[in-house]
């Protein structure tokens, strides 16, 4: 049964269904966080199968994209209160904007991520 070809989705379209779960929870300030949430479970539940592709790279990037985000909007709420949270949270934003669209467009490009 090995010989079976595979059926679904390409690792491509994965990754770009990833990207843009992630922004819709994104940019809708977390109205549809469930996107963001279910884009980082696809990416863990896909990432064995992507490993050693430049979609390895892609899921890295956006994993470590989230955690970042989380670490950084966490310490944004906290800081509110001394007045200098909102800062964090404009330059935040812009953060996980940048990696989104460069992270997105070098999929396009049928490039990897290289930091």
């Amino acid at each position: 049964m090995s010989d079976l070809p595979t059926s679904g989705p390409s690792l491509r379209m994965i990754s770009m269904i990833v990207y843009g779960l992630f922004a819709l929870g994104f940019v809708t300030s977390g109205l549809f966080t469930f996107a963001t949430l279910a884009a980082v479970i696809i990416m863990y539940v896909k990432r064995a199968d992507a490993a050693g592709t430049l979609y390895a790279t892609h899921f890295d990037w956006l994993i470590n994209t989230f955690l970042w985000s989380l670490l950084w909007l966490a310490l944004s709420f906290l800081t509110m209160f001394i007045g200098i949270g909102w800062l964090g949270l404009i330059a935040t934003v812009v953060w996980v904007l940048y990696r989104l669209i460069k992270g997105f467009l070098l999929l396009l490009d049928g490039k990897p991520i290289v930091v």
